[in-house]
């Protein structure tokens, strides 16, 4: 199989570069927004919670899978993205009249962080409906690699606009993104549920099912715990504090910002890269465990580096967290902090292994199999 057999199909030749404008979209907001509001509130904690309601839907995100079941995911998608264009709008036009304020900012970022991280969810299960079976392991690869992709530029470019142009100019492109993101997500097929003679459940029925599901299988639930870990304890310091590091920490401005934005997600492109290429033999549930320590390794590193440059080399390694890092930075201080998560993250993810070891460690374990 070729790596371009995804294009043959029209679906994904309309959803690729939608996802693609997205994903900059995405990444060049969080850069001027999380710089504009550390820089207009001076606070941490305000910084924490505007990137905790970012990550706002992932308490109902099992709900929009459900909803899209039944109300098509093309249509949620290019609705989601129609509601981006108008916030950006919005943003846009209160820059140009000096009008953006903290507040504004997450009212409006509360608002989008609830669809957002329902965006790759959503992704994913159309190229799953759009795409035939023989292609759908190449067009989840070109995905995620074209996510992670984007994130380098995006942040590169959002830092770029902004320190060059002001925050007005870099909206503008922002919500000319969105646009083109829904316009083309218009050109998606529109897949209709397959008929069936089961009797449809309800939502709350699907949920305790799905649910059911993970709580009675060891290997679903030590992936589940490993995520929690590391959404709680990792991610904090390398994407929600990442503006606060880069203006306290290693006394930088938008573009050395950009750079640690850009050098996190060449890490993630880099791993996808690897993962994808089938060149190595990886046992998936060791891997996921040994990648989790190291992660933490690197954090523990991160926390202790005060160089951009070396900032910027230990993330090519790397909402709960984020809401409590915040009063603890402004106790105890950043390098204290980050030291503790990465310390508890170390620490509980070795007692997670130890745990589930005969279903995650064991050489022998289905979920060990050669991928």
């Amino acid at each position: 199989m070729h790596w371009r057999d995804p294009f043959r199909v029209r679906s994904f030749r309309f959803q690729w570069p939608a996802d693609l404008a997205t994903s900059w979209a995405f990444e060049m907001e969080s850069i001027v927004l999380g710089w504009f509001i550390l820089v207009e509130s001076g606070s941490v904690m305000m910084l924490v919670v505007f990137a905790s309601l970012q990550y706002l839907g992932a308490l109902v995100s099992p709900l929009f899978g459900v909803v899209g079941d039944r109300f098509g995911y093309r249509r949620m998608l290019y609705l989601s993205r129609a509601l981006y264009a108008a916030l950006a709008a919005c943003f846009m036009l209160l820059a140009w009249l000096n009008a953006l304020t903290p507040l504004t900012v997450l009212w409006m970022a509360a608002l989008a962080g609830v669809l957002r991280p329902s965006d790759m969810m959503m992704r994913n299960a159309l190229i799953a409906q759009t795409l035939p079976p023989r292609h759908l392991l190449g067009a989840l690869g070109i995905s995620r690699i074209t996510s992670d992709s984007a994130r380098i530029a995006g942040a590169l470019a959002g830092a770029g606009v902004v320190a060059l142009l002001g925050m007005t100019w870099a909206y503008v492109l922002i919500t000319a993104l969105y646009t083109l993101s829904f316009l083309l997500s218009r050109g998606v097929s529109d897949v209709p549920a397959p008929p069936t003679a089961a009797v449809r459940v309800s939502p709350v029925r699907d949920l305790q099912l799905a649910f059911g599901y993970v709580w009675t299988r060891p290997v679903l639930m030590a992936a589940m715990a490993l995520a929690f870990l590391v959404n709680l304890l990792a991610f904090p310091f390398s994407l929600g504090l990442l503006p606060y590091v880069a203006k306290n920490i290693y006394l930088t401005n938008q573009t050395g910002l950009g750079w640690l934005g850009a050098s996190f997600a060449f890490g993630g492109l880099v791993g996808s890269v690897v993962l994808s290429s089938h060149r190595y033999q990886f046992r998936a549930a060791q891997t996921m465990v040994v990648a989790g320590v190291v992660w933490f390794l690197v954090d523990v590193m991160f926390a202790f580096s005060t160089h951009l440059y070396a900032g910027m080399a230990l993330l090519w390694g790397l909402p709960l967290g984020l809401l409590l890092s915040g009063p603890l930075i402004e106790r105890f201080g950043y390098t204290a902090t980050a030291g503790l998560y990465s310390a508890l993250g170390l620490l509980l993810t070795g007692a997670m292994a130890v745990y589930w070891r005969q279903h995650i460690w064991d050489k022998d374990a289905p979920a060990n199999a050669p991928l």
